[in-house]
């Protein structure tokens, strides 16, 4: 009897095998790398001694960092759909579908703690890629998202769920998962997957088709838009210059990076000089800064007007997210996308991660007094918060997903299901 001269997956001499392998050991040490220092923070060099690799060795699978990403965002999406195609081939149920599909990126990170599994990239500086690549992904992300969509169409055609607005309950719940894998650092390892479960179940109460929803209270919201100050006014005229700033760096580091976001292009977008616009800043790293300063203080200002208001710790809530959603999406804002956050150096960002953490403990304050008031049911308010506070950053241009007629219709839309879940109901 001959030797077969085929080898095994498993063989030492299957070299596409070896070549398979190191490649995911390759883009799991890149993706571990990106989610905590970020893109910009982390090298070739330092992808390669995380491996034990020289960068010449590194160049025989990867040339540049710009494909070093996009490998990884393309990994990550593909165990997306691969995952999609598991759940459409042996669950019939699409509300459960839809339920494996919200744990996935919860037993992801576990796994990949564990080291069983390969770290995933976080899809957060698609807009840094460049154009082939950018559009590859985004294409990728967008069937993705209609998937998950389709889940929850069906549910509601098979009477699983209620009817929703799907749209918008499909982008606030991807927005919920998507700072997973930096949050659940602080879930005990052995806590993860009920974590993972007491989240969904948050969602699973919103969607719920049974009696009892939750009325958002009317919001007098209305533009805060610049007003004309008099010409003699220079400190007023400075601050709506630098407010210019501000709201046109955000807009520009949201669509495109920070990589991606050039000063000359927002000067000229803002039809300023070139010397006129660095007068006011310094470099791009000073401009990010400056955004998430804004941004921040902003959100706190709307979250302390609801806290001096009067109703439930739920309407508090309500009333916070709506009205950050009316300045995310309207010519009060934008507010800045935590997609650059990495772009910081480390002592800035711990700045702002220790600011941001402020605020979120704000949201969770809400919950807990609504608890307390017998407005919430009681969850887990740290999951109830982290989960509202990704849904939230995700918010931006929801008209690029959904026609929008009425800015505060598609806020109490898109949240909808948080508020619903967290609602005491029979």
């Amino acid at each position: 009897m001959k030797y077969s001269e085929k080898t095994t997956a498993r063989s030492p001499f299957n070299r596409q095998a070896q070549h398979d392998a190191k490649r995911t050991a390759i883009l799991s040490e890149a993706a571990r790398l990106f989610n905590g220092k970020g893109s910009r923070a982390t090298t070739l060099q330092d992808v390669a001694e995380g491996l034990g690799l020289t960068k010449t060795s590194l160049y025989y699978y990867v040339k540049t960092k710009e494909e070093l990403i996009f490998l990884c965002y393309e990994a990550s999406l593909q165990k997306q759909h691969a995952l999609m195609d598991d759940l459409e081939g042996s669950i019939d149920s699409p509300l459960e579908r839809a339920h494996q599909f919200f744990l996935s990126p919860f037993k992801s990170w576990l796994h990949a703690q564990e080291g069983s599994q390969a770290h995933l990239a976080a899809l957060l500086e698609i807009a840094s890629l460049k154009e082939a690549h950018r559009d590859r992904i985004e294409s990728e992300y967008i069937r993705m998202f209609k998937r998950l969509r389709g889940y929850l169409n069906d549910a509601a055609t098979a009477g699983e769920i209620r009817s929703c607005e799907s749209t918008s309950t499909t982008r606030a719940m991807i927005g919920a998962l998507d700072w997973v894998f930096h949050w659940l650092h602080e879930v005990p390892r052995e806590d993860v997957m009920q974590a993972a479960e007491q989240s969904w179940d948050i969602l699973l109460k919103g969607l719920y088709a049974g009696p009892g929803y939750y009325t958002a209270r009317a919001l007098a919201l209305k533009s805060a838009a610049d007003k004309p100050c008099s010409g003699f006014d220079r400190e007023e005229r400075n601050r709506q210059k630098q407010e210019a700033f501000y709201k046109a760096g955000t807009r520009f580091f949201n669509r495109k990076g920070f990589t991606g976001a050039s000063l000359d292009e927002i000067a000229e977008y803002l039809n300023v000089s070139k010397g006129a616009f660095y007068y006011h800043i310094k470099n791009k790293e000073d401009l990010l800064y400056a955004c998430y300063e804004r941004s921040i203080a902003i959100t706190q200002r709307i979250q302390q007007r609801a806290a001096r208001g009067d109703g439930s710790g739920l309407e508090k809530l309500d009333e916070t997210a709506r009205r950050v959603f009316h300045a995310q999406n309207t010519e009060e804002g934008p507010l800045i996308r935590y997609n650059t956050i990495t772009a910081l150096p480390p002592p800035r960002r711990r700045e702002i991660l220790a600011a941001t953490e402020a605020v979120n403990a704000g949201f969770e304050e809400f919950i807990r007094d609504g608890i307390a008031d017998g407005s919430t049911r009681r969850v887990y308010a740290m999951l109830a918060r982290n989960l509202m506070a990704g849904a939230i950053n995700a918010s931006m241009d929801i008209q690029l997903w959904r026609r929008v007629d009425d800015i505060d219709r598609a806020a109490v839309d898109y949240f909808d299901v948080f508020f619903n879940g967290l609602l005491p109901r029979t």
